[in-house]
């Protein structure tokens, strides 16, 4: 093929160039790889390494398209299907976790991997003659912090390997669109960036009132129909949108009964991310950013995550005033603020002596990605600071979770579980360990040896063990407390060299 299908003027659309290579991009996360269970706003799965190592030589057929949508954010791209090849296919079967529970198919990864070579040129082919088509999601229950349940959706391996593939194709066009306080489920970006600008934006801008957005049900209330609106703005390649249209159709299957889905993403679902952070870009970001331009007088700041985001506010009244047009900018796209999740709290550096002043006690907290914000002051130059600290119910309903795990894993022998508990307690520590977050570390770690003290003394185990020896004696098996997370100024100002400084947060 040529290049000589790029058209300009009015409807100007894309049609990209057969790629000979796809993009070599080992260090670069995947946009979703957290196939097949919650949608996890702490830890960052690692996907699969790959079998082979490409060859580098000159940009690929994605990068060419990434490039395109950065030179021009009108572009509608008409040809894309051709960029889902067989090896990114591969690529995409080795980025899914391989433990992940199956699907409505019952097929698991390790499964599909025989002959694999063969299945992926067989769904290639389908993918290309049109003759895909997409399975029910199987719905599972998992159990909140809160406790109640959250329905899951665990889509087919095939489809996720579809999904994988095709969201990375698109996320080529999207990256170059979503804008910078949006941080869920991105390539390169994290909670912990989005902790970091959160914290920053607070502490450095005229921060009084803060606003905690709760969207209720959000990923079920997404309306097929806008959704595909949104898509089209940018991908005019019909084969794409009818793909999409396929995973929003497919249903849920629950205990053998088939339940049509008119409206919603399945949660656990590869592709479900993706599409849920191109809805909030058009029906929340878009609207936002000219929002603080060009109608508040004073600061506003605001960090998303997927669905959940915070703003920050000078002033009490324009705070309300947004809440009372976000109600009617959000109904408009079939959604709405959950009433009693969503709040408006007096929060900053001048909170605390204010609300003392009223008699009305300390200023309220707010949670954000695991971690409850406080008011506080630095111990050291006795200024302002935002305090945070793991959210009570999340560590009960971990330490709840290990005790139920350890009893499960009697029949194993004190090396496997002690080699378990060090990789529970690393990967907790891994996102918990932020600076001032030492109490609540301690307590994990203390409370972790306590259930796996009560585990070894039950009937015909190990009965002579007595507490005051334990720590001592089987503490020194797990990992020590440490911070691992620098303080979020320095990461951000790394991140963000060409606003150090400077006392300003996009």
């Amino acid at each position: 093929m040529n290049g000589k299908s790029l058209m300009h003027g009015q409807g100007e659309s894309y049609s990209g160039i057969v790629p000979t290579k796809q993009p070599n991009r080992g260090g670069e996360p995947p946009a979703e790889v957290a196939e097949g269970r919650p949608l996890t706003k702490e830890n960052t799965p690692q996907s699969n390494p790959r079998r082979t190592p490409r060859r580098e030589s000159g940009p690929s057929g994605l990068e060419r398209v990434r490039e395109t949508a950065r030179k021009n954010g009108k572009l509608r791209f008409t040809a894309l299907l051709h960029h889902v090849t067989v090896e990114l296919l591969r690529e995409s079967y080795f980025c899914l976790k391989r433990q992940a529970a199956p699907g409505v198919d019952g097929v698991t990864w390790e499964e599909y991997g025989e002959g694999l070579e063969g299945r992926l040129r067989n769904l290639h082919g389908r993918i290309h003659r049109g003759a895909y088509r997409a399975q029910p999601s199987r719905r599972v229950w998992i159990p909140k912090a809160d406790g109640r349940q959250r329905p899951l959706g665990i889509a087919a391996l095939e489809d996720k390997i579809v999904q994988q593939a095709v969201g990375k194709v698109l996320n080529q066009i999207w990256e170059e669109d979503f804008l910078g306080f949006s941080y869920g489920f991105r390539p390169g970006r994290g909670p912990q960036d989005a902790l970091d600008a959160l914290w920053v934006g607070i502490v450095r801008k005229r921060v009084n009132w803060i606003v905690d957005l709760d969207i209720r049900s959000f990923f079920d209330k997404l309306q097929h129909e806008w959704l595909v609106k949104f898509v089209e703005h940018r991908i005019g390649d019909r084969r794409i949108t009818r793909l999409i249209q396929k995973w929003l159709k497919a249903g849920v299957m629950e205990q053998g009964q088939w339940t049509e889905t008119k409206e919603g993403s399945p949660q656990g679902a590869v592709i479900s991310p993706i599409l849920a952070n191109l809805y909030l870009h058009y029906v929340l970001d878009l609207w936002v950013e000219p929002w603080r331009k060009k109608q508040a007088r004073g600061d506003v700041i605001i960090v998303r995550y997927a669905d959940d985001a915070v703003l920050g506010f000078e002033h009490r009244v324009e705070a309300e005033r947004f809440l009372e047009e976000l109600r009617k900018r959000l109904g408009k796209f079939g959604l709405e603020l959950h009433p009693e999740k969503t709040r408006l709290i007096e929060f900053g550096r001048f909170a605390a002596e204010r609300r003392k002043q009223r008699g009305e006690g300390k200023p309220e907290t707010f949670n954000f990605l695991g971690f409850t914000h406080i008011c506080g002051t630095n111990y050291q130059t006795g200024n302002f600071t935002v305090r945070r600290k793991t959210i009570g119910k999340r560590l009960a309903a971990k330490l709840k979770e290990i005790r139920a795990q350890l009893h499960r894993r009697m029949h194993l022998g004190l090396p496997q579980t002690s080699e378990w508990l060090r990789q529970v307690v690393r990967g907790y520590f891994q996102y918990h360990a932020v600076p001032g977050n030492w109490e609540r570390l301690k307590a994990f770690r203390r409370e972790v040896l306590y259930h796996w003290y009560q585990a070894l003394r039950r009937p015909s185990q190990r009965s002579r063990l007595r507490w005051s020896a334990f720590p001592e004696r089987f503490g020194a098996l797990l990992p020590p407390i440490q911070i691992l997370q620098p303080y979020p100024n320095l990461r951000f100002d790394a991140n963000h060299p060409s606003i150090r400084g400077r006392n300003r947060v996009r």
